[in-house]
């Protein structure tokens, strides 16, 4: 039985990974931080069916200790702190979780078990002002975010790792990958929320930042398949994982209503709100997967509007079992 060790495995992402993993027949664990409120409700449904130990990506000892711990043979390092407009607000913070706490995890295998392969979550937000499109993994990092600087860093002291200390180590360049699962926070969860509660006539309005930045979104559920094919490949190397289209935030918008039957939307929409725009805004990401589907034999199964329909969908259904 393989053995993973999957960090910030409350989120969004690694809630799919573990699950995925456990089909695969893998025994799971997952580091969360030390909080005196846990929220795990998107593990709720596997928490008896992984290990969770604790683990934080500040403090070096603790990484070790559940490397030592869980022994595994895979580590997906998924926590981070992974808002881009709080960034701006914490971004020494932001810092010090999302670009050291890799070296500090990197570190704790390089001493624990160097035979440990390594997986990486880089970010489209890299490439942010693009410098060419569609983006490929040879396309020069801009980043407009101390995020997207925070995953520059982390992405680069992977491919250190695995050039200097002959690391199994991966870096998956996600672009922006959503699902029911995705927090409140998120623009995408954001729309999907509140256009269900605008339908159940529980909201009234949608407050957004810009409706023009467009994005290449995808499936979170897609992408962790992906993230599990680059630890199997033979040679370690770092990959786009993307759908290859781009739709706008306002196209997003446009979507979502459609799934409740409202057409005449832009009544219910107020658009750049100044406590939603960005200092620096990245207008236009599209990826270019097509390495992951050459060498991998990877590519995205949920189409942009099956992603809308799902997220809103989901929404409606919690927002109906709410009083």
């Amino acid at each position: 039985m393989k053995k993973a060790l999957i960090t910030g495995i409350t989120g969004q992402d690694a809630s799919y990974l573990a699950e995925f993993l456990l089909a695969k027949g893998y025994k799971v664990f997952g580091t969360t931080r030390r909080s005196s409120t846990t929220n795990n409700e998107r593990i709720r449904h596997i928490q008896d069916k992984i290990t969770i130990l604790q683990g934080d990506l500040l403090d070096q000892g603790s990484l070790s200790s559940a490397l030592l711990e869980s022994e595994p043979d895979e580590v997906y390092n998924l926590a981070a702190q992974s808002f881009v407009q709080t960034s701006w607000n914490q971004p020494v913070l932001t810092g010090e979780f999302t670009a050291l706490g890799v070296t500090r995890l990197l570190e704790a295998i390089r001493t624990v078990n160097p035979k440990i392969k390594f997986y990486q979550a880089s970010s489209s937000e890299m490439f942010g002002k693009v410098t060419e499109t569609p983006q490929k993994e040879t396309t020069r990092f801009y980043p407009r975010s101390p995020y997207g600087v925070a995953k520059v860093y982390g992405h680069y002291i992977t491919v250190n790792y695995r050039e200097s200390f002959d690391i199994f180590a991966c870096s998956g360049i996600c672009f922006n990958h959503e699902s029911p699962r995705r927090g409140l926070e998120f623009v995408t969860r954001k729309i999907s929320h509140a256009v269900a509660r605008i339908s159940l006539g529980k909201q009234n309005k949608l407050v957004l930042g810009s409706l023009t930045p467009g994005r290449d979104w995808g499936f979170a559920g897609d992408y962790v398949e992906a993230m599990w094919l680059m630890l199997q490949h033979q040679k370690p190397d770092d990959y786009v994982i993307a759908t290859g289209e781009n739709y706008s935030v306002g196209a997003f918008v446009k979507e979502a209503f459609k799934v409740v039957g409202i057409d005449d939307y832009n009544k219910y929409v107020i658009s750049d709100n100044p406590k939603d725009m960005r200092p620096a805004e990245v207008d236009y990401l599209k990826g270019d997967y097509s390495k992951a589907k050459k060498v991998l034999g990877w590519k995205p199964r949920t189409s942009f509007k099956e992603l809308v329909e799902m997220m809103v969908k989901a929404d409606l259904e919690l927002e109906k079992k709410e009083k």
